[in-house]
């Protein structure tokens, strides 16, 4: 794990968030935590053209896997945490969301990024006290817990941030209990160099 922080003896945990989306935009956010504090470095949403999608069927699974193999490089995170597919919808959009969600793996796999998977509803019931909140209520909590300045957005980005959030916190709960490690979908890397980064907030569209 990489020592990060500002003090000799602080280790950030660095968590890599996705909100895989089967038509709109894959949101997407970083945020660290040393235990006691949490801290957004960057965050914003991935959107493809409609043109480029009518030119290339494939054009959206590129676009996300090139842009979080860059995330990943550039931030260099301990774990990415992901929602998983929500079971009700239709047959089709599942099996697009399936999709993104699988160059998501892939991305992570390729570079030993351990994958963490999260049901709609727990990431709901761990940011915002419930698992029927809606967008603007994640929106402001996400924004209160990080202590940011302004509303993020749009709600995709937020979500990729409530995402991350709720891994750093569930592995808060893990460590303080002894309880078992999750199994990842991806194995973890060793010991990673504190990335330059690190100090730099940022926000993308």
């Amino acid at each position: 794990m990489a020592m990060r922080g500002g003090k000799e003896n602080d280790v950030w945990v660095r968590v890599l968030g996705v909100d895989p989306a089967a038509a709109g935009p894959t949101g997407y956010g970083i945020v660290e935590s040393d235990g006691r504090h949490c801290r957004m470095l960057h965050y914003g949403a991935l959107r493809v053209t409609a043109k480029r999608q009518k030119e290339c069927a494939s054009a959206t699974l590129q676009a996300v896997h090139t842009l979080l193999c860059r995330l990943i490089e550039k931030f260099t995170p301990d774990a990415l945490a992901v929602e998983s597919v929500f079971t009700a919808l239709n047959m089709r959009t599942a099996l697009r969301l399936a999709e993104v969600r699988g160059v998501v793996l892939l991305a992570a796999a390729q570079h030993g990024v351990a994958v963490h998977s999260y049901a709609p509803r727990e990431v709901k019931a761990s940011i915002a006290g419930h698992g029927q909140a809606d967008k603007r209520q994640m929106q402001l909590m996400v924004r209160a817990l990080l202590s940011m300045s302004e509303t993020p957005e749009p709600a995709d980005a937020a979500d990729a941030l409530a995402v991350a959030l709720c891994h750093l916190q569930r592995e808060q709960v893990r460590r303080r209990f002894a309880l078992p490690e999750a199994l990842p979908f991806a194995k973890p890397r060793g010991a990673r160099a504190a990335a330059a980064a690190a100090g730099s907030v940022t926000r993308n569209y």
